[in-house]
């Protein structure tokens, strides 16, 4: 069995940051009552939808991740897109958090970037 160290570092450092994101929203739903779906709480909704598109995201991103290590891809090559996800993840949670559409856009671009990265890669591997 492969250790994939490089990705493993990053599903640790990713799986702190789903619970930097998670415990605002249990302690947010507390505060206003509202247990299940977002009622009326503005700040509620963007902290729900800062973990959900975390959720959404970096599950696929660190599987490809796996992947490309699986695959002896350099590993600076894991290391960047882990990087770039990353920055990109903390520029989304915090424009998201403090709605700045500018951060959460490029965070996204980031995100797509990192995406695309491991998945040409992961392509041009796979036929060659």
């Amino acid at each position: 069995m492969t250790f994939l160290p490089i990705t493993s570092l990053w599903t640790a450092a990713f799986a702190v940051a789903l619970v930097a994101l998670s415990v605002p929203v249990t302690l947010r739903r507390i505060k206003v009552g509202v247990l299940v779906g977002e009622g009326a709480d503005e700040l509620l909704r963007r902290r729900i939808r800062a973990q959900g598109n975390f959720v959404e995201y970096v599950p696929l991103a660190l599987f490809a991740l796996g992947l490309l290590e699986a695959q002896a891809a350099p590993a600076w090559m894991v290391v960047a897109i882990g990087g770039v996800l990353g920055f990109g993840r903390l520029l989304h949670a915090i424009g998201m958090l403090r709605d700045v559409a500018a951060l959460r856009g490029l965070g996204m671009i980031l995100t797509y970037l990192a995406l695309v990265s491991a998945s040409v890669r992961l392509m041009v591997k796979a036929v060659s």
